[in-house]
């Protein structure tokens, strides 16, 4: 169990880890920080945290665990401003898209990984702040967790059993392959619909366009709804592995409008074939 956790901004994603971690009894006592009072109340008030602080060099004096959810770009700030006043024993983990970036930061700050187990919740939706948490949210879900050498083994076989009592599928893997998958996966597919809207949105046409998008263009669009300063932060923190995936997906799109240009039918069956049956197979 946790006796003390310190949960650094409370949006959905932290707020649902308390919310999972209080209905389980996996933890005594969960103290939010945020700078925006209101989501801090939505967040008691749901049963997310006990209680709120403003202040995470205070917050955080006498926590056993703290937990890092907050954009990329600020991950650092929150790391000096708890540099200070951190416990020595305490374990430090985060839901980062990123993984290098983190790790670098942490160890310049700290000067050691010892204590910090990086982490990253492959869950969550759309919607953001306390709000938009909800207790299960965790369930099923993969939770990838990239220790360095240096990361006490007891610290990440804790981070381990708390995701775990969230509902969590945890697995290891090193943080250059999890940047390199994610940028894959995950932030690639956000740059095609962020790319996607934005290139509609300047058509003369706009308001009859998306008046009658249909459901395909809801589905793949949906995620050009997440907060952009996320996701502009993950862009910068990963930006060599997400500009790899984005090389590789410009010469496969080339490939596809040399066959449209080309009216080549058959290449177009063949490329479509193939990734039918390929989503088929891992996503049914």
């Amino acid at each position: 169990m946790i006796n003390h956790l310190v949960i650094i901004g409370v949006g959905s994603i932290g707020a649902s880890l308390g919310l999972a971690l209080r209905r389980e009894g996996f933890v005594q006592k969960v103290t939010g920080v945020g700078r925006g009072v209101e989501n801090l109340k939505i967040a008691q008030q749901r049963g997310a945290i006990d209680e709120y602080n403003t202040d995470a060099e205070a917050a955080v004096a006498n926590a056993d665990m703290v937990f890092l959810a907050v954009p990329m770009g600020t991950m650092r700030a929150a790391m000096l401003s708890i540099k200070d006043s951190l416990p020595a024993n305490a374990i430090v983990t985060d839901g980062g898209s990123t993984k290098g970036s983190v790790i670098k930061d942490f160890a310049e700050v700290f000067g050691s990984t010892t204590q910090f187990v990086p982490g990253h919740p492959i869950a969550g939706t759309e919607k953001s702040g306390a709000a938009a948490a909800i207790h299960d949210l965790y369930n099923g879900k993969r939770v990838l967790l990239t220790p360095d050498a240096a990361t006490n083994a007891e610290a990440l076989n804790v981070v381990r059993e708390m995701w775990q009592a969230a509902g969590a599928n945890v697995e290891e893997m090193s943080a250059e392959h999890h940047d390199t998958v994610l940028a894959a996966t995950s932030h690639l597919p956000h740059m095609l619909a962020f790319g996607l809207v934005d290139s509609l949105a300047k058509m003369d046409d706009v308001d009859e366009i998306f008046k009658y998008a249909a459901g395909g263009f809801r589905d793949f669009t949906r995620i050009a709804s997440s907060d952009p300063t996320m996701w502009r932060d993950i862009c910068v923190n990963n930006r060599e592995a997400l500009m790899a995936s984005m090389d590789r997906y410009l010469d496969d799109m080339k490939e596809i409008y040399a066959a449209v240009d080309a009216g080549d039918a058959d290449k177009l069956q063949e490329i479509f074939s193939t990734a039918k049956a390929t989503r088929d197979k891992f996503c049914s």
